[in-house]
């Protein structure tokens, strides 16, 4: 079916009757001489291109912070030209992140609800800010400014940049595969900067309980073909860890600590992961050798549980292995040490480890967070690399 627009003078005809009901013919006039045409009505009346209006007009609408520390705010004005003859309204609008925040300058034509009434020929500022998060990198922002001229409804301005951190460790992490109770260990690990000025290093600790015992360190500037190395790092230090033969066998866990001066102190926190390695040895269902750990979970305490665990010993002294209860935590913990066997011909002492919960004990978390920190097994071995053997014991004791 084919649909014609209606004939202008029939149109006119019709006006003319309707116009004369409410007042006068001058719509009739209109529509002789100038049809409908799609478009014509906005907002709920007819547009009028004669009509004086608000032009909103910017030079520029990106900006580039360049590089930004994480934490640090970085901010930027956009400025916006009322080049018509009408008051042109403006309106705050989302922003892409709860990080980035838009408002107009503090001056008259404000208000509280985001919106500014700027005059013909007036300016305002548009002020856009960034905070750095995360770790680092590119970022790119945007906040939007509803307008009221009909030929730029609104308005994005974007901000970009990058994010680099106050100080960034490579590795992330200290990590000591080969320690021994017999031997000890280096590891080492570049420490970069990115503050304007030249950084310095106030001091170098280890957080361990045996820190002063089996750790020393050392700091080194970095030369500045390695500081360049890092992308937008201006500076760093080569930081060496040592570590003395005769920590207990087991897990190393610790934390090392450099106070920086950039010029703001600052203390860069790095962890410390290992394992003490020696002629002792530990087996079981329950036994995590990854974590060094032993495994129980959640026990109820109204049935309660028992594993066992397997402590073997090799080399020349593994006939004077004679494991000796001394800690347990939590005291739920019922821990007995059969006598020592040889083994596999001889070549291995093996002593059993029973440890139980009983039935009907009293409610305890120890599962290796923070909240519940880990429990122990601390054992007197009677064996000359490893004399004192704590297993760290993952557990948590529920009704």
């Amino acid at each position: 079916m084919n649909i014609r627009a209606p004939n202008p003078w029939a149109v006119a005809i019709v006006a003319a009757v309707c116009g004369g009901l409410v007042g006068g013919g001058g719509a009739a006039l209109q529509s002789a001489v100038r049809p409908w045409t799609v478009g014509d009505v906005r907002g709920g009346r007819v547009a009028d291109d004669a009509a004086p209006a608000g032009i909103a007009a910017v030079t520029e609408t990106v900006h580039d912070f360049g590089t930004v520390r994480v934490g640090a705010t970085g901010s930027y004005k956009f400025r916006i030209h009322n080049s018509g003859s009408a008051a042109l309204t403006l309106t705050r609008g989302a922003t892409s992140c709860s990080c980035t925040v838009s408002d107009f300058e503090a001056s008259e034509g404000g208000d509280p609800e985001g919106q500014k009434i700027v005059p013909p020929g007036g300016d305002t500022l548009v002020t856009v800010q960034w905070r750095g998060k995360g770790d680092g990198g590119p970022f790119r922002q945007q906040a939007t400014i509803f307008t009221s001229d009909p030929r730029l409804p609104e308005i994005v301005f974007v901000v970009q940049g990058t994010v680099v951190p106050t100080w960034k460790a490579v590795p992330n992490a200290v990590l000591l595969p080969r320690l021994t109770t017999s031997n000890g260990d280096r590891a080492e690990l570049r420490l970069f900067t990115y503050a304007a000025e030249p950084p310095r290093v106030a001091g170098v600790s280890i957080d361990h309980p045996e820190a002063e015992r089996y750790f020393t360190t050392a700091a080194k500037p970095l030369d500045a073909a390695e500081v360049a190395t890092e992308p937008a790092a201006t500076g760093g230090f080569l930081i060496t860890i040592d570590v003395k033969p005769g920590l207990p066998q087991g897990r190393l866990r610790g934390t090392v600590k450099v106070a920086l001066r950039l010029p703001e102190e600052v203390t860069a926190e790095i962890p410390i992961d290992g394992t003490v390695g020696g002629s002792l040895m530990l087996a079981g269902a329950a036994w995590d050798s990854r974590q060094q750990s032993l495994l129980l979970g959640t026990v109820s305490g109204r049935k309660g549980m028992r594993t066992q665990l397997f402590l073997t010993a090799r080399g020349d002294q593994r006939d004077r292995l004679r494991p000796v209860v001394r800690e347990v935590v939590p005291s739920a913990l019922e821990v007995t040490v059969g006598e020592p066997s040889p083994v596999g011909g001889g070549s291995v002492v093996r002593a059993t480890i029973t440890v139980a919960i009983p039935p009907g004990s009293e409610p305890a978390n120890h599962l290796c967070s923070e909240q519940g920190p880990a429990g122990k097994i601390v054992l007197d071995t009677g064996h000359p690399d490893a004399p004192t053997l704590s297993i760290p014991v993952c557990v948590a004791i529920g009704p």
